[in-house]
């Protein structure tokens, strides 16, 4: 028996005429997150294989390509040839291992099973009833359940060889990196950017990151946990580049000359600016942010028509109608809730106004911000900007 993994995908059937083109994306999207030279990836009707693998690290890697985007699930399997005794023995063999792993003593299970080769002479129903039968007879702890069974055992008959699995592991879903253009994402060290990263990834779209610090006002500890969010959304996203800006002194600059109330919009305003020129510069075509509408000050309509016209590129905010426990949920979901409530502040949270502006007049902001020449420290700012790539 080899052991292989069964990648499957779902949306990418729509595709049409450019299935083959999402589909190398996908494969592309795989290699990048094995990069042994001793596994291959194989495409075949509908289905992709990854073969070369060892019992030691199969599910290890089958748990990476969870988090790959354009997965829908993945099956650790065994492939055997394509012979009915050879089909029996490894069903037997595996199941025998499976159950080792399992508490418990008595089991339920239900045989599934594709034949895409129509030459094999079982077809999908013979093969359940009498493979189903073969294995109630080597297992006596074992009961079948046609509808809620413990174990689903696949058996998938291909071109060249019989595939066995007890297992499917639900993965990301959506669409390959990379299929989709590219975007910035506004990362602050809280719950939601991450979050919205996560999501435009999902949609088939590169990322690459911006962080503002305003270091001594934000702590090095700070710094370290936007670092670490990076790296856990890059498990889904694939390779992306962090730009940390410092910003420390165009936050003074607001804070000592821009009317109090109005200086979290104008913050935000020049954040967009910066953010906006770097994605450019890197190619990117979109700029993403975590913002959910009414959730604070800044994130009312009347404030982020404000901040949207800081910015020459198409803002995209995932989050805008979700609420905060939806937002939490998500993050716990994809792993990066338990980095982002670690209690050090980002920029967005030091000079805070008691009482910030709710609906703020692009007129007035614009005059508000005319007061001081943030041209030069922006430029400042920028060229200052240092690059992490994960």
């Amino acid at each position: 028996m080899e052991h292989v993994l069964i990648v499957r995908y779902s949306e990418i059937h729509l595709k049409g005429m450019n299935r083959p083109y999402f589909e190398k994306a996908l494969v592309n999207r795989i290699r990048d997150a094995i990069p042994d030279p001793d596994i291959a990836v194989e495409r075949e009707q509908g289905r992709i294989f990854v073969n070369g693998l060892s019992d030691e690290n199969a599910f290890g890697y089958a748990e990476r390509l969870c988090k790959v985007f354009g997965i829908h699930s993945v099956s650790p399997a065994v492939s055997v040839e394509k012979d009915w005794n050879a089909v029996v023995s490894g069903s037997k063999q595996l199941l025998d291992r499976y159950l080792a792993t399992l508490p418990g003593n008595m089991h339920t299970f239900k045989v599934f099973a594709r034949r895409a080769d129509k030459r094999f002479p079982y077809n999908s129903e013979m093969i359940c009833r009498e493979l189903g039968h073969e294995l109630l007879e080597a297992f006596p702890s074992l009961q079948v359940d046609v509808h809620h069974p413990e174990i689903m055992f696949g058996v998938e008959i291909r071109k060249n060889r019989a595939y066995l699995y007890c297992q499917e592991l639900e993965a990301a879903g959506g669409m390959p990196v990379g299929t989709n253009g590219r975007a910035m994402l506004l990362l602050s060290g809280g719950i939601d950017s991450p979050v919205a990263g996560y999501m435009i990834a999902k949609r088939g779209v590169c990322l690459d990151a911006v962080h503002f610090y305003s270091y001594p006002y934000t702590s090095e500890r700070a710094r370290e946990k936007v670092i670490d969010l990076a790296r856990q959304i890059s498990e889904y996203s694939g390779s992306m580049t962090l730009h940390l800006v410092p910003f420390t002194d165009i936050q003074l600059s607001i804070y000592d000359n821009c009317p109090k109330a109005e200086t979290t919009v104008i913050m935000r305003r020049l954040m967009m600016k910066i953010a906006d020129r770097i994605a450019r510069r890197t190619g990117a075509q979109a700029l993403i942010t975590g913002e959910s509408i009414g959730q604070v000050a800044s994130q009312t309509i009347e404030s982020l028509t404000v901040t949207n016209d800081a910015a020459s590129l198409p803002v995209f905010r995932p989050l805008i109608g979700f609420d905060k426990d939806e937002i939490v949920s998500y993050a716990k979901r994809i792993g990066t809730f338990e980095t982002s409530i670690q209690p050090f502040e980002d920029c967005c949270t030091i000079f805070v106004p008691q009482h910030p502006v709710t609906k703020p007049s692009l007129d007035r902001i614009l005059l508000s911000e005319r007061v001081v020449d943030f041209e030069p420290m922006i430029e400042k700012a920028i060229a200052g900007t240092e690059q992490m790539t994960f």
